[in-house]
């Protein structure tokens, strides 16, 4: 790999917790990286499971936490809402939609198997330009602070090694079967092309 940082982007449904937390920590290693949401609307924990809190990705994670505030101060500073949405603040304006970023990466990691699907019929949807590749990879991540937390270390640990591999193309197997035996989760691999 040359010594240009890798390009990557990280995608979970909502470009929330775990792809924000990603993005984070990524950035402050040095890392050229995006994070992105797949699904139509984003999705914030409300007052019950069945009356969450729905956004456009037009909204703004400013919007969003004030929108909150004004709901219900104590129950989003609980459940951790407020400060997750501080964090967002810092790292971007607002959530992004990887279906509508025309931008190319060396490294697509999802953070759970339904979003490593749509990105791939995604990329394949695509018209096919330079024929880059594109190493799409899928790390299960449960949708809670913690996880998305320890998700966000695992993912940085595993560009770094990307990063540092002389032939990203015929390593990668080997690599990501370590990290299979390391952090007992299964990765998924797809590689697509621009």
């Amino acid at each position: 790999m040359p010594n240009d940082p890798l390009r990557v982007a990280v995608v979970c449904s909502s470009n929330q917790n775990r792809s924000m937390e990603a993005h984070n920590i990524l950035s402050k290693r040095g890392f050229d990286v995006r994070s992105f949401g797949t699904g139509t609307h984003v999705k914030l924990p409300g007052p019950a499971p069945d009356k969450p809190n729905v956004y456009d990705f037009k909204t703004t994670y400013e919007q969003m936490y004030s929108d909150l505030v004004r709901k219900d101060k104590e129950l989003y500073t609980q459940n951790g809402i407020l400060h997750m949405l501080e964090r967002n603040k810092r790292v971007k304006a607002r959530p992004e939609r990887f279906q509508s970023c025309s931008d190319q990466f060396d490294l697509v990691i999802t953070c759970e198997e339904r979003v490593y699907d749509q990105v791939l019929e995604d990329l394949n949807s695509r018209e096919q330009v330079t024929f880059q590749t594109v190493h799409v990879i899928n790390v299960d991540i449960q949708d809670n602070h913690e996880e998305a937390t320890l998700g966000a270390f695992l993912i940085c640990e595993l560009c770094q090694c990307i990063q540092h591999t002389d032939d990203m193309e015929n390593e990668m197997d080997e690599l990501l079967q370590e990290f299979e035996e390391k952090s007992s989760r299964p990765f998924l691999h797809t590689v697509c092309f621009y």
